[in-house]
């Protein structure tokens, strides 16, 4: 049987602050946030199992990363400390607090772990790719991370 991999793309908005930094995103700011992410597996080869030739259902993956990514980070305001939380959270409903710059590149690593425990056994995450602007982004992939 052959090794396939899927890539869905997910959408959100999210702003930031990067605490003691040198230049403007210093300053809370927003992104427009597209990931893609990529599963690798076999294809399920069981005629009696309605889910027959597919690694795994795009609609599963939807559900995880959803869960998981999109409605945390989905029009949050995104913090690396809990300092100025409870000020935050008067202009701001949603705030996040992550325990690391939310740099796009920091953001990876942690999506990556809550995508790969929710994953059908069978299943393993191959790669994550965030873009943070139009033409800015980064990557990770599990082959770097063992």
């Amino acid at each position: 049987m052959a090794i396939i991999r899927l890539t869905k793309e997910f959408r959100f908005e999210m702003s930031h602050i990067l605490e003691g930094y040198d230049g403007l995103c210093k300053n809370l700011h927003g992104h427009s946030y597209r990931l893609f992410v990529t599963v690798i597996g076999e294809p399920i080869n069981d005629p009696s199992n309605p889910k027959d030739g597919m690694v795994m259902d795009f609609g599963d993956l939807k559900k995880i990363v959803g869960t998981k990514v999109v409605s945390v980070f989905d029009h949050a305001l995104v913090i690396p400390s809990s300092e100025k939380l409870e000020v935050l959270k008067q202009i701001n409903e949603k705030t996040v607090v992550v325990p690391f710059q939310p740099t796009c590149e920091n953001l990876l690593p942690y999506i990556a772990n809550e995508i790969m425990n929710e994953l059908p056994q069978r299943v393993k995450l191959y790669q994550l790719k965030l873009y943070e602007t139009a033409n800015s982004f980064a990557e990770w992939y599990a082959s770097d991370n063992l």
